[in-house]
């Protein structure tokens, strides 16, 4: 850690600044789209800009959970500069084309990740072509690639956090608080063919860290921000936190928030003075987090719930996996008794360690299903450039070269980017089909599960004291009435199924004697529309239907101050430029020139003699040099 620390303020000493400092014009941008097809861009069909549907949900067709996600690191730099700052989220290459063509920035920063190598190339070239006198400056995971300065044309290379960094490039105080974001962590939420991407309904994201201390071998985010035993606080303390998450529902009238914290509870004394004021203040809050078993097995169940965590994002890595963040923990255990309260798990498993051969492939297909958790996210075992996995494949020679496998497909759903020692001939992508498989044949629908550990929730806190039972109330709410009609409907779904429609039938009864002769009503009817929209979408899908985010463009207030200043310095221009012409002509016939602004700013002139002339109070007279003004 000290080395880290070490590193980081030699790199603060030696950092460039921009010679304009706050006066600089920036813009940020994530990569173009479109994302989920085949381009010489490194766009992959089967690497589409949804999380869930890309590592999660990615087998269950229209019962899987489609939805993006901003890119919250550039809009966290943007939010704490005060520079005049534009911010491109999802443009499409048109778009980004058309915005450095109409605009002028001194500095143009690009994130990325390493499948986005192609696409950051190109925005490099297309910035020197149409702004050559801009500065480019790369962040992101893919600034881990070695040799990357390179493969693209840039200025700057930033590896690690990159909000203080900027702060300091452009002469700002790096020491003032970080400003939060107030934005909500997801939008076009779709499942079963039905878009329930209300803004009430989701959570509002949360960035208290950046790093995580565990350091796996494996983990790209770790490796961004130190490794092993660093990371990042934006905010140190609960009481600081608990300040953001009162604005951030404030501003958004949210009451769950994602934490975007690779390790959230790891830091328990900020989470327990978080709960002591949450219950203080009476917050219901839920919050929705990444934790590791052994952390999670730190809390009581009881700290959890008055917690309000909500959702848990945990690795289960494989069976006898030798992390020290799972040893002495019983996983299923874990997922079971979380799921019983109302916690809903989503449990990552990796398909490739060392020790996994042909043979033993389905057993450990086996164990990570046996999990039953509500989601199940399973990935490669990939050496991610950074991370200490990849430098001992680096040193064992067993990397795979580029004219071997591009830089596009290194995304953890396809190949293994290096030669492992028991899996050979790209075995490694029939046995990441087969996980998914496995788990949606024998756990059904993610909804399904959903559904059924929401209503385990309330069916364990209803009595609970008020401040909790309101979080469980709201959290089941959908069940009498929405989520109903979705049992309903995976129900006729899977008639012919009897495991999973005997799932389905067992919770619908289980919804019915809860919520009872309303609910009872209701569901049939939502189930039918539900039925209608899933068979839609299945045909919608089955035809290659894919979907892309919609483009943003944002800009802070220094930059709308300066497109205003900008706006009204072009005025300006055009007005002398049109006098100027005016006086010409006045000139040329020796007369005075009287001009009328007409509406949208066009105008007619004409010289006359003034002497001579009807024309009474001009809105402009310019003088001619033949006459003199009355």
């Amino acid at each position: 850690m000290k080395d880290y620390q070490f590193m980081q303020e030699k790199e603060m000493i030696n950092q460039p600044r921009h010679p304009l400092g706050t006066r600089t014009s920036v813009l940020l941008t994530s990569v173009f789209g479109p994302f989920a097809r085949d381009d010489e861009y490194g766009s992959r069909k089967i690497n589409p800009m949804e999380l869930y549907q890309n590592q999660v949900t990615r087998v269950q067709g229209g019962f899987s959970l489609r939805m993006f996600h901003r890119s919250f690191g550039l809009m966290m730099i943007q939010a704490n500069l005060e520079a005049p700052c534009t911010l491109l989220d999802f443009p499409t290459l048109e778009r980004f084309i058309e915005e450095i063509q109409n605009h002028t920035y001194d500095v143009i920063g690009i994130s990325g990740i390493l499948p986005n190598v192609g696409k950051v190339r190109k925005m490099c070239q297309l910035v020197r072509q149409h702004q050559p006198a801009a500065t480019i400056i790369i962040g992101g995971h893919i600034t881990n690639k070695e040799g990357l300065d390179q493969m693209i044309d840039a200025d700057i290379i930033v590896r690690g956090e990159g909000i203080r960094w900027f702060q300091r490039y452009l002469g700002q105080d790096d020491k003032v608080p970080i400003k939060h974001i107030a934005a909500l962590s997801g939008f076009g939420t779709r499942i079963m063919g039905i878009d329930i991407g209300s803004p009430g309904g989701t959570a509002a994201i949360l960035v208290p860290s950046v790093g995580c201390p565990v350091g796996c071998n494996f983990c790209a985010t770790s490796a961004l921000f130190g490794g092993k035993g660093n990371s990042i606080h934006f905010y140190e303390t609960g009481d600081e936190l608990f300040a953001v998450m009162c604005e951030i529902e404030r501003k958004l009238k949210v009451r769950s928030f994602f934490a975007l914290d690779e390790n959230f509870l790891l830091h328990k004394k900020r989470a327990l003075r978080l709960l002591e004021l949450m219950e203080t203040n009476n917050k219901s809050w839920a919050i929705f987090v990444f934790s590791s078993a052994r952390v999670l097995k730190s809390y009581t169940i009881d700290q959890l719930i008055r917690l309000g965590i909500s959702w848990v994002w945990m690795g289960l890595e494989g069976q006898e996996s030798a992390y020290d963040k799972l040893k002495g923990v019983d996983t299923r255990d874990l997922v079971k008794t979380l799921q019983s309260q109302g916690i809903r798990v989503l449990g990552s498993s990796i398909i490739g360690l060392e020790d996994h051969r042909p043979e033993n492939m389905d057993a450990i297909i086996d164990y990570a299903v046996s999990h039953e958790s509500v989601f199940h996210q399973f990935m490669l075992y990939s050496p991610v450039p950074g991370t200490p996995l990849h430098e001992k494949h680096k040193q064992d020679g067993t990397l795979l070269s580029e004219p071997e496998f591009s830089y596009a497909d290194a995304h953890g759903q396809y190949r293994f980017n290096y030669r492992h020692k028991h899996i050979k001939d790209g075995q490694e992508g029939q046995y990441l089909l087969d996980a998914f498989r496995c788990d949606f044949k024998i756990n059904g629908p993610s909804l399904l599960r959903l559904i059924r550990v929401l209503l385990n929730g309330w069916q364990m806190h209803k009595d609970a004291p008020k401040r909790i039972r309101d979080r469980f109330a709201r959290e089941v709410f959908p069940v009498r009435s929405a989520y109903a009609g979705a049992v309903w409907a995976i129900r006729k779904w899977y008639r012919n199924d009897q495991h999973i429609a005997g799932q389905a039938d067992k919770l619908l009864r289980d919804i019915y004697a809860t919520f009872g002769w309303t609910t009872r009503l209701i569901a049939p009817l939502i189930g039918r529309y539900a039925w209608f929209t899933l068979n839609r979408e299945e045909k919608r899908l089955a035809a290659g239907w894919a979907y892309e985010p919609h483009h943003f463009c944002e800009k802070n207030f220094a930059a709308r101050l300066f497109e205003r200043e900008q706006a009204a310095k072009s005025k300006k221009e055009i007005y002398r430029e049109k006098n100027k012409n005016s006086s010409n002509v006045a000139n040329s016939r020796g007369g005075v020139t009287a001009i009328r602004w007409l509406p949208g700013g066009s105008h007619r002139a004409r010289s006359v003699d003034i002497k001579n002339s009807p024309l009474v109070k001009p809105d402009i007279l310019v003088k001619g040099t033949g006459d003199q003004a009355p």
